[in-house]
């Protein structure tokens, strides 16, 4: 990511005080679980597309920075509630918020995020920036839901799958990138180019996420090893393992994924089925086959800096570890 820290640093920095700012209220326990949650880290990639976006389509303003925080506040929304469903204990090498202060508080303070987010999308004035950033929160609410749906089945398909993955992650992308052209009032063409590359970054990313629920250490990832099988989720490098496996394999692996606790063993039981069966491999070269549409997205747009760095980001994505 250094080109885009290089271009976009002490942006990044000024939408880090724009979180402090914007997260004021007289209720103290939001400002805590807030900049709690906030300051744990976290790659900042959404922020980081939005103003990456907006530069590269000359936008010279002062809203991005206020749009780049209120994309983050929407993210951090989305965890906070994704951790009570999915009973998580840890996020980005932490405890997470849940674990703390309650499943209840989580909840609200998420709830607070979202609806700040919107009365700070009207302060940036435009109805476009507005409609698409609702689009993308209703999309999102609704990949939770099909989600939920999907929990335990091992019959979803790999199209089903990613649908989740569009909804859920790669929509708010998308949005950050198309709101960044929103911003620069780039042209029809170049808008949906951004917001396409977005998608597809974001395809990659929850792709590259999934698999290092299977490969990564714990320290690594910030997050406990194992939970998408313990809470039967079924994601890609295991969907394209059950299409592979024998049925006693497959048997088993029902077995795993009805219980509600995951031993280390049946965990690394399920890891190497899933890497003898080439899921690993295949996520790999799905993620890498949307970084390559990233690159055919970004071609309406001539050669710059700003292109250089939207494509390392894009590449960072598929070769991070965490």
């Amino acid at each position: 990511m250094q080109a885009a820290l290089e271009l976009i640093g002490n942006d990044l920095r000024s939408v880090e005080e724009q979180f402090r700012k914007d997260l004021a209220s007289d209720v103290p326990l939001i400002r805590k679980v807030g900049e709690y949650v906030l300051s744990s880290g976290g790659k900042r990639i959404r922020p980081a597309m939005l103003l990456l976006a907006a530069r590269l389509c000359n936008y010279s303003g002062n809203q991005a920075i206020p749009l780049a925080s209120v994309v983050e506040f929407i993210h951090t929304a989305t965890l906070l509630h994704d951790d009570v469903v999915d009973s998580a204990t840890l996020r980005r090498g932490q405890a997470s918020a849940n674990t703390l202060w309650g499943n209840e508080a989580s909840v609200l303070i998420g709830d607070f995020l979202f609806s700040k987010s919107f009365s700070l999308m009207v302060g940036v004035g435009s109805l476009d920036v507005l409609r698409v950033m609702s689009q993308a929160t209703t999309v999102i609410a609704e990949g939770e839901v099909m989600q939920l749906l999907y929990t335990g089945d091992l019959d979803l398909t790999e199209e089903n799958y990613i649908g989740v993955v569009r909804a859920k992650t790669a929509v708010l992308l998308s949005a950050a990138c198309q709101c960044g052209a929103i911003l620069g009032k780039a042209t029809g063409e170049q808008e949906q180019a951004l917001a396409a590359f977005g998608m597809e970054l974001g395809i990659a990313f929850q792709l590259m996420d999934d698999l290092l629920d299977y490969t990564a250490s714990e320290a690594d990832f910030g997050k406990s090893i194992g939970h998408d099988l313990e809470e039967g989720k079924m994601t890609l490098p295991l969907i394209h393992a059950l299409q592979h496996c024998t049925a006693a394999e497959r048997d088993q692996i029902a077995a795993i994924v009805e219980k509600d606790e995951l031993s280390t063993q049946e965990f690394t039981w399920v890891t190497e089925l899933v890497r003898r069966h080439g899921g690993i491999d295949y996520t790999i070269e799905r993620a890498r086959a949307c970084v390559d549409s990233c690159r055919c997205h970004l071609a309406v747009f001539p050669d710059s800096q700003c292109k250089d760095a939207l494509l390392e980001l894009a590449e960072y994505v598929v070769t991070r570890n965490r």
